[in-house]
């Protein structure tokens, strides 16, 4: 199974660039998990008859063109699996109206899954953004272990807007401390990984530098490879074993953010 996760920083601006079908054709994800499509549902109904091998499924934000995420799953799968379910939203949620958190259930090979796609707060427009944003932390954390104690097999991605450690981005000296790279939301994916969590990329490639999915684009700093990993996917460690391969697919254009690609059992 083939799942991608993406910020596409606009999902209609990525189709009309003919990013998406750039993406879609060379990729050709059976999950495919968007952060920030910035798109209501009906704003992007047309997708429908451009891309008819997905079943899709959106959430967006009370906000017009702000936040948004969404999941494709291609149809092949869907006719494959029993018991699919799609749910929006967390309980007790910080900013439960800015469409942040997707998520499908289903019934596999009688293995239930949830794969989980989410974007995060990025917290640095005022002091009660940045609490919203640790609070969202350790909303989540309870809520995908919740899940995980249902007996159901998760893997959840997204775009996090924390760097985890000073490997994971190009100017970590400088960024000490600022929102993004902050000791107390660092200190929480610490906490992730404390409750069995594994950052698939970095537990697969420990000492592996520069490698990024996240670039500013006003300084064009993709150019030059000063970005940083903010885009992940966590699953249950003991699930590691099953992970084919995982990538940073950093050739994609369209986006500040390029995909992650998870290939697993």
């Amino acid at each position: 199974m083939k799942i991608i996760s993406w910020n596409v920083n606009g999902l209609r601006a990525v189709e009309r660039k003919g990013n998406l079908s750039e993406f879609l054709k060379a990729h050709d994800p059976d999950i495919w998990l968007m952060q920030e499509t910035k798109s209501k549902p009906e704003q992007v109904e047309f997708l429908e008859g451009l891309y008819e091998d997905y079943k899709k499924f959106y959430v967006s934000a009370i906000k017009p063109g702000y936040s948004g995420v969404a999941i494709w799953m291609k149809l092949d799968l869907v006719d494959q699996v029993q018991n699919l379910e799609f749910k929006a939203g967390m309980p007790n949620d910080p900013v439960e109206d800015e469409g942040r958190i997707a998520r499908v259930d289903f019934t596999l090979n009688n293995e239930d899954y949830s794969v989980l796609g989410t974007y995060f707060p990025n917290g640095g427009k005022s002091d009660e953004a940045w609490q919203h944003k640790l609070k969202f932390y350790k909303v989540w954390l309870d809520y995908v272990n919740s899940i995980r104690e249902a007996d159901r097999t998760v893997i959840w991605t997204g775009d996090v807007n924390c760097a985890h450690h000073p490997i994971d981005l190009a100017r970590a000296k400088e960024n000490d401390g600022v929102i993004g790279f902050h000791p107390k939301e660092r200190a929480w994916l610490n906490a992730w990984q404390a409750a069995g969590w594994a950052d698939a990329w970095r537990y697969l490639n420990p000492t592996t530098k520069s490698v990024y999915s996240w670039w500013h684009m006003i300084s064009r700093a993709r150019g030059r490879n000063v970005g940083w990993r903010i885009d992940y996917f966590w699953i249950d460690k003991p699930l590691m074993k099953r992970v084919k391969s995982i990538e940073y697919l950093n050739d994609q254009m369209g986006s500040d953010h390029c995909p992650v690609m998870l290939d697993i059992k």
